[in-house]
């Protein structure tokens, strides 16, 4: 499927690197949407439209869990595929995400990751454009604002 690398890895660092729950929302949210097909009316891309159905569950099992709070994350949100050196580089960059709250990181990884525009985030995630331009703006700020702070250099 064509959206299904794009909508695990969104799920797999809004989990916090954990890939058995970012898998397991990522299959919830394919159900639903293949159970709700018939109410995709076209409005948006199918991909923000599957989006959406995903960050909901992701949503729902956060407030059922209660388990993914910021100050829990995990903090080595990287891929098999990178070198020892990328992960070691990257993982104050990691870290500092983790701190975002919910709505911040969110934004950051759609906008930044997935290449969604502010109009498909909004819809993604239910808040007005506007909104989520201030969460970018916030997310940018206390991202470096963090990496700062601990001397972080690219």
């Amino acid at each position: 499927m064509l959206n299904q690398e794009p909508l695990r890895r969104f799920l797999y660092n809004l989990c916090g690197g954990d890939a058995v729950l970012g898998d397991d929302i990522a299959q919830e949210a394919f159900i639903k949407a293949y159970l709700n097909l018939s109410s995709f009316s076209g409005k948006s891309k199918f991909s923000t439209w599957l989006f959406r159905i995903a960050y909901n569950c992701f949503c729902d099992n956060k407030r059922a869990s209660k388990k993914y709070a910021s100050s829990e994350l995990n903090e080595n949100i990287v891929s098999d595929n990178e070198s020892a050196d990328s992960r070691y580089k990257n993982q104050e960059l990691y870290m500092a995400m983790s701190k975002l709250n919910q709505k911040e990181r969110s934004a950051v990884l759609l906008f930044y990751m997935e290449d969604k525009s502010l109009k498909e985030i909004s819809v993604i995630t239910g808040m007005p454009e506007n909104t989520v331009k201030s969460h970018l703006s916030r997310a940018r700020g206390n991202l470096s604002n963090h990496l700062k702070s601990i001397g972080y250099e690219r």
